[in-house]
């Protein structure tokens, strides 16, 4: 490993944290992805993880709030887009139809794609728009 590489692990140490201290699964490889796709029964929620701003004020907050809904994914993973370049990549490709995009996240039943939330629909909005949006999903699809 390099400086650099050394340098990033340790600032998105933190970012990943929030995450798995909430209870999701890190999925770091293309080989985890698959294999966690391949026996997924129920509902899991996906976030794929990032750095920037609209991660950290927006998108993590939203997702922890949205679990204290009555209704939950019964799994919770998640992948760090330009940390974890194969694993986000393998992961995005069970999102038919949809661009990359990070942070996101996805609402997957039995490994189907049944809502999803780009970038698009984090930036610009406040954390209680994104949390409606998620229980809103979790409410219908659960």
């Amino acid at each position: 490993m390099n400086a650099y590489e050394e340098y990033m692990r340790g600032i998105v140490q933190p970012m990943r944290d929030e995450l798995t201290q909430a209870g999701f699964q890190e999925l770091t490889t293309a080989g985890q992805v698959e294999e966690y796709t391949a026996q997924a029964k129920g509902s899991t929620l996906v976030v794929i993880n990032s750095v920037c701003g609209c991660a950290a004020g927006l998108a993590r907050p939203a997702v922890r709030e949205s679990l204290q809904n009555e209704k939950r994914p019964d799994h919770l993973v998640t992948v760090f887009a330009g940390q974890d370049k194969e694993a986000t990549e393998k992961m995005r490709e069970y999102f038919t139809d949809q661009p990359p995009s990070s942070p996101s996240v996805a609402l997957m039943q039995d490994g189907k794609l049944v809502h999803f939330v780009p970038r698009e629909q984090i930036e610009g909005y406040d954390v209680e728009e994104i949390v409606e949006n998620l229980t809103t999903a979790y409410n219908k699809n659960l």
